[in-house]
């Protein structure tokens, strides 16, 4: 290519397809995970922002499910998914999953590492484009794994496995989305990840449960679920997942231009049906098993499950379809949760369920009721068993999901194994019993039976200095201060007057003495205020005007003081602030 033409392809923006015939060098064609032009990736962009606030739903629905004195710790999980797992993604992830290299294979790419093209690139926003959106896939299938580790996972154990579970992720994104990707190239259909974000997830989160082992005493009195710590907060994770899920699914048609806008309306709509039956069929059941209650853990990962099993074919279905998706999603999901706990699996926030075997009834959706869309090539022309497309593309989702199950389940095994010989992936009994927030974050809830586990483990032999010292959240420690000086103040007073009462009610001095008592009056006043004198009553002392209160005045420099009038009545104190600039400490 001469000059003339290489400036011509650099000063021009290219249209949908045209990088379709580019080649980053001689051997490898231009994915096509970079065909975008401004109006794509304005869509891509605009819906990688609105996904990443799934992370937000995702810590509140996890904080929620969790008892207070683990909350933060899940927040603090969400923040390292984030930071660790996005940098990554950055360092090997996205290469892993679509680079461009000449050692590309079917089972995983190999190019691109720490991607960052030069602003001379014709692909430069194109590749910044597609690499945040699918950043935001793999956080947050990083994030659905933190959940289940929840109440009893070494806070450092976790930012390890938070650091190398990009691995778990990006080598099956690969194989779904990749140029390379053999399910790909087989004809597997995944728009949005039912199996490459949810089924990994909810693979890695069941494989986490399990090897962690149950948190203490979860079932000791049987299966039932355990008391949500904040219901309000999970119910609210779940709208924010809601409202993020929307841009997770059209944004996955990776564009408006051509057809795709029709389809990211259609994929909108679809998902919002699916959720419709999956929240129908959980508001049944949640009564009829909770004898006419509804309980808030089936409503709200019913819903959850039903997003999940529209994800991969969002816009393949009609809107009966999607319903009927979403519903039997719901159903596996509510059916497995229980399973899970009889099988001695404690998943705090049932991941295993909403995202596993959800994931799982996805993947094979599609296979079962895809259309062809028209002017997409989406499904490679092809339709589902029950659309006349015959039995071969079910075939090819059902191997898709054998295929991430397995994965997920033994990557994340060997993942946890290798850091359990570095860092104990377990916490600590007494510390799990202390909780999360107070050992790993020194942050001590009050009121939820901390100082109660803090007692019973004072005769053991354990260092507690540290998180004996951490002072209870929600007060202000200088409020409290100034509170115990102005009640010390306050008993002193109280002291004080009932001394100046009982010397007035005395039986006055035989005549022969009242001389020498006038003479000595000095000696039967005492030393007041500012070092003033008061009489036997405190008459003449300003703070006390025989009615009962006294003012006590409290103040630093140059008149910057304050009275506080204290009425005792009844035997109690009440406190009333006046400006005065006499100040005296009672000692």
């Amino acid at each position: 290519m001469d000059d003339v033409t290489t400036s011509t392809v650099r000063s021009t923006t290219p249209g949908p397809g045209a990088f379709q015939s580019l080649a980053r060098n001689n051997s490898y064609i231009i994915p096509g995970v970079y065909d975008l032009n401004v109006e794509d990736t304005n869509w891509v962009l605009t819906s990688s922002f609105i996904i990443f606030t799934m992370q937000t739903g995702f810590g509140m629905l996890e904080s929620g499910c969790v008892s207070v004195k683990n909350e933060v710790n899940i927040m603090m999980k969400n923040i390292i998914d984030i930071v660790l797992g996005g940098f990554t993604y950055w360092l090997f992830g996205y290469a892993m999953s679509f680079g461009r290299g000449e050692l590309n294979n079917p089972f995983v790419a190999l190019g691109d590492f720490l991607i960052d093209p030069d602003v001379s690139d014709p692909l430069f926003g194109p590749i910044f484009a597609a690499f945040l959106f699918q950043l935001s896939f793999s956080t947050t299938a990083t994030t659905i794994v933190s959940g289940a580790m929840a109440e009893r996972c070494n806070f450092k154990a976790y930012c390890i496995f938070s650091f190398f579970n990009t691995i778990v992720y990006c080598i099956p994104a690969g194989w779904v989305w990749g140029e390379h990707g053999f399910l790909k190239n087989l004809g597997v259909v995944d728009i949005a990840g039912s199996g490459p974000v949810h089924l990994i997830g909810g693979a890695s989160a069941f494989a986490s449960a399990a090897i962690l082992g149950p948190r203490l005493g979860r079932y000791a009195k049987g299966t039932d679920p355990l008391p949500l710590g904040n219901p309000v907060n999970a119910c609210m994770g779940l709208f924010v997942l809601w409202w993020g899920w929307l841009a997770f699914n059209s944004g996955s048609t990776y564009g408006v231009s051509g057809a795709k806008w029709e389809y990211a309306a259609r994929a909108a709509v679809m998902t919002m049906m699916g959720s419709f039956g999956g929240g129908s069929f959980s508001i049944l059941y949640s009564m009829y098993v909770n004898n006419g209650r509804m309980d808030v853990v089936d409503l709200i990962n019913g819903i959850l499950a039903s997003l999940v099993s529209v994800t991969a074919g969002c816009f393949l279905y009609h809107a009966w379809e999607a319903i009927l998706i979403g519903l039997i999603g719901s159903a596996l999901c509510c059916f497995g949760m229980p399973l899970f706990d009889r099988m001695g699996v404690d998943d705090p926030v049932g991941a295993s369920s909403v995202h596993g075997i959800a994931g799982i009834w996805g993947v094979l959706a599609v296979g079962l009721f895809a259309d062809n869309p028209l002017r997409m090539d989406t499904t490679s022309g092809r339709s589902g068993l029950f659309k006349g497309g015959g039995w071969y593309m079910l075939g090819v989702q059902s191997l898709s999901a054998l295929c991430l199950c397995c994965w997920g389940v033994s990557i994340t095994f060997l993942l946890l194994w290798l850091i359990n010989k570095i860092v104990p992936i377990r916490m600590d009994p007494n510390e799990e019993l202390l909780g999360a927030d107070l050992i790993e974050h020194r942050i001590r809830h009050t009121q939820i039976g901390i100082s109660r586990a803090l007692s019973a483990l004072a005769p053991i032999q354990l260092d507690l200095d540290d998180v004996l010292d951490a002072p209870p959240i929600g007060r202000n420690p200088g409020h409290e201060r100034c509170v115990d000086e102005i009640e010390a103040a306050s008993q002193k007073l109280h002291q004080w007057r009932a001394a100046m009462d009982k010397l007035s009610d005395r039986e006055p001095l035989p005549k022969s003495t009242k001389g020498a008592a006038r003479a000595s009056g000095s000696r039967r006043r005492t030393k007041g205020f500012g070092g003033k004198g008061h009489t036997d009553n405190g008459t003449d002392n300003a703070g006390y005007d025989g009615s009962g209160s006294v003012t006590v005045k409290m103040g630093g420099d140059r008149g910057r003081k304050e009275a506080h009038q204290l009425s005792i009545i009844g035997g109690e104190t009440s406190v009333e602030r006046t400006n005065d600039r006499n100040f005296a400490w009672i000692d």
